[in-house]
């Protein structure tokens, strides 16, 4: 659980507001009553090298584990760095369960891995107990020098990392094409070695692999390996009974799994699979037999662009899962990016530079987006993704077709390209390109990924190229949300076999088991007055098993945040979905729950603030309500926090906050949280005019909302529902707003904290819903 302890001050129009991210006005209490730190010993007893030089194991003995909830381990940058410390926290249970522990004899092999090599690295390890406290101890590992035959540490540094925090990523997952003994490797910003693959791939050609749900998966012909940080190798399954023969360029994260691109004895470059986490086949989209359908259907033959193996015909590259529209984006290099139904297999619409082969074919012409004035197609493109704004981002290699006739156009350049995409024109726009004066041009491979709004990572796998000799130049740089270049490192390869392709990942607080995205929290500022003008957080516990919540209402507190006339005392009342109360509370320190809440942060800062532990409510709809005590009035900020219980099949499914909706500084202000680790997708309305018909009073007339990041940057905005750009796939999902004077959003957006700002169009006041809405 993430709990913020600043406010985020955001500039909206023409006034300045202290906009309240989930969790922002937090104060941190000092722990009285934890004392199991205190009660247990726990010894350094030494390290041991692990399996490469960037991973050790650290040698505990801890005088009771009972009490332990998990220990944290922290590796502090070099001197000088600005790169956030790299750390993992293993949950008590994992290190049991993964044999690191044992009970009985306290002893704890911890493992540590993303050290420096060759130098002495200090480490602090945080220790953590269910009664909430917690203690440190400071260690130091010396790890050995790596023999780097591939010259990661030793790049030609073009922009060295500047002093800059407003990158949102520090750490760099390179699948190699094949270069040295160890591949895949992370670096982080610095430029340095943080991890090797403790053996070796083959080229992208003939293996792939991806960081995701906290490990390395990684292909060897027709088998999957997850390996693990700490080193651990482990084959989860083989392909080899469905034809596989092995896999190819990308590994991507697909609906609930990976979506893995496939060679069959059938069918070269053309087969994606979406396996799960332990290599279970949840789907398998035959592109040859898709687009054979598709060109029967329109009255073509199929066999005059359609090949079997070896023939490669399609040479898929990546695919991107669009869960706004239940969608598959797949980059055929061959030929073009098309999109595809996810469960109906059809095609929904194909884009591509118009001159080649596949556009002679009506069938396949008639699902064609046009380019708009200005805007360039993809021609032998990869690293297809959607972005936070659902746009449609590839890496615009710029070369012609290897095997299809014609085969089309050749640039002189590559750049990376985001694509504005409007299936209902049919016309795809270019929003934002990245040509460097079209000066770079790396015809094969090479990649480009967001990760927090407008920060990228792009990487130029073969730059500088030389294709008689191979040699060439793999270029990687960042970019953060100005547009600013942060670094910008070369390295020699051959081919693509150094950075075949690069991708954003978060080592600074990597948690085990893994914590998939999700919106965690919402908290609600808003006007408390009277009758229906009260303050309103709803939320839906989804899945099948209970949920733990802390419920939270302040008003004195917020005062210190420069809040003007905060609820002097609130009071918090819960309901469930039959309109029963549940819970109330006026003062937190009288809930049975205060005990928990103090020992593990959710305590409010003010003893006159209401807050309640609620555990294990079942699955269904939730409302909180925020009143002033004697009818008094002022602003107040209502939170719920979700408790998440690891195994548990449960979640927040959506949830929503209601209030007045004034002038200046009184607008409805809702935070959310979108997990600890990935990407998830979100649905936000703003709905006024139709909370009438429902019974309230003084609905909003017309609704504007603003999304804001935690560094107080808009990143999105809308007037009117209908007007938006994913206005069907708002429809899609079932929520769409009952009145087009509403507002909603569909966002991609990486775990951290959000803003959403509600106001009224042109001044209009009212009572207004705020709704996040988690697409699963």
């Amino acid at each position: 659980m993430k709990i913020r302890s600043r406010p985020i001050v955001v500039t909206f129009g023409l006034f300045a507001m202290g906009a309240i991210v989930a969790g922002a006005l937090v104060l941190l209490p000092p722990v009285a009553l934890a004392n199991q730190a205190d009660d247990t010993t726990i010894t350094i007893d030494g390290y041991t090298a692990g399996v490469t030089p960037f991973i050790s194991n650290v040698h505990l003995t801890a005088s009771n584990t009972a009490v332990l909830k998990s220990i944290q381990f922290t590796i502090h940058p070099k001197p000088g760095s600005v790169t956030r410390p790299l750390s993992g926290t293993y949950a008590n249970f994992y290190l049991v369960d993964r044999g690191f522990e044992n009970p009985q004899t306290g002893e704890i092999n911890l493992p540590v891995y993303g050290l420096y090599d060759g130098t002495t690295n200090p480490v602090t390890l945080t220790y953590r107990f269910d009664d909430g406290s917690s203690k440190e101890a400071n260690t130091m590992i010396t790890a050995p020098p790596y023999d780097d035959l591939c010259g990661y540490k030793s790049p030609t540094v073009l922009q060295p990392r500047t002093n800059s925090t407003e990158l949102s990523y520090d750490y760099i997952f390179i699948s190699t094409g094949g270069c040295g003994n160890n591949a895949p490797v992370i670096i982080d910003t610095d430029g340095e070695l943080r991890w090797v693959n403790p053996t070796s791939t083959l080229n992208a050609i003939l293996a792939t692999s991806l960081f995701i749900n906290n490990a390395v998966y990684v292909t060897h012909g027709s088998a999957l390996h997850r390996v693990d940080l700490d080193g651990a190798d482990t084959v989860i399954a083989d392909f080899a009974n469905r034809g596989v023969t092995n896999f190819h360029h990308n590994i991507d994260p697909g609906k609930t799994g990976m979506l893995i691109d496939a060679d069959t004895t059938s069918y070269y470059e053309s087969v994606i699979m979406e396996v799960d986490f332990s290599g279970a086949v949840l789907k398998t989209w035959n592109m040859a037999s898709i687009i054979s359908a598709a060109m029967i259907a329109g009255g073509d033959d199929p066999t005059q662009f359609v090949y079997s193996t070896p023939t490669d015909w399609f040479h898929n590259n990546a695919v991107a899962y669009n869960r706004a529209d239940d969608s598959l984006i797949v980059s055929s290099r061959e030929n073009f990016v098309i999109c595809i139904d996810y469960t109906r297999n059809s095609i929904k619409w194909i884009y591509g530079d118009p001159t080649k082969k596949w556009y002679q074919f009506p069938s396949l012409r008639q699902f064609a987006l046009t380019a708009a004035p200005g805007s360039l197609p993809p021609i032998g493109q990869h690293a297809v993704s959607v972005t936070y704004d659902q746009h449609l981002m590839y890496f615009d290699n710029g070369f012609a077709s290897g095997f299809q006739h014609p085969v089309g156009q050749t640039r002189t350049y590559s750049s990376p390209r985001k694509q504005q995409i409007n299936p209902s024109t049919g016309v795809a726009t270019e929003v934002w390109n990245y040509e460097q004066n079209q000066s770079v041009y790396s015809p094969i491979c090479s990649s480009i990924y967001e990760d927090a709004p407008l920060n990228y990572l792009i990487d130029y796998a073969f730059a500088d190229n030389n294709f008689q000799t191979g040699q060439g130049h793999a270029k990687i740089l960042g970019l953060d949300a100005e547009g600013n270049r942060i670094f910008h490192y070369q390295y020699d390869t051959m081919f693509c076999n150094t950075a075949y392709n690069s991708r954003i990942i978060h080592l600074e607080s990597t948690k085990f088991p893994a914590v998939g995205p999700r919106v965690m929290n919402l908290s609600t500022r808003g006007s408390v007055g009277t009758g229906d003008n009260v303050l309103i957080n709803g939320f839906i516990v989804g899945g099948t098993d209970p949920q733990t919540v802390v419920l939270r209402a302040l008003g004195p507190s917020l005062s210190g945040f420069g809040v003007p006339g905060p609820l002097a005392d609130p009071v918090l009342s819960v309901y469930n979905s039959s309109g029963t109360l549940i819970a109330t509370n006026d003062n937190w320190r009288s809930d049975p729950g205060s005990v928990f809440m103090e020992q593990n942060g959710y305590a409010p800062s003010d003893p006159a603030e209401a807050a309640t532990l609620q555990q294990n409510l079942a699955p269904g709809a939730y409302t909180m309500v925020v009143t002033g005590k004697n009818s008094t009035q002022g602003i107040s900020l209502a939170e719920a926090y979700e408790i998440h219980g690891p195994g548990l099949n449960s979640r927040l499914g959506n949830v929503s906050g209601r209030g007045f909706v004034g002038t200046g500084d009184n607008v409805l202000i809702s935070g959310f949280i979108v997990g600890d680790v990935g990407s998830g997708t979100v649905v936000v309305r703003a709905l006024g005019p139709s909370l009438g018909s429902f019974g309230v009073s003084q609905p909003l007339s017309d609704t504007t909302l603003t999304i804001v990041d935690s560094h107080g940057s808009v990143i999105a905005t809308n007037d009117n529902w209908q007007d938006g750009n994913n206005a069907s796939d708002i429809q899609r999902n079932g929520l769409a707003p009952p009145n087009a004077l509403e507002s909603a959003v569909v966002l991609h957006l990486p775990a951290g904290a959000y803003t959403a700002i509600v106001s009224g169009a042109n001044g209009a006041t009212g009572n207004a819903l705020a709704e996040v809405y988690h697409l699963y």
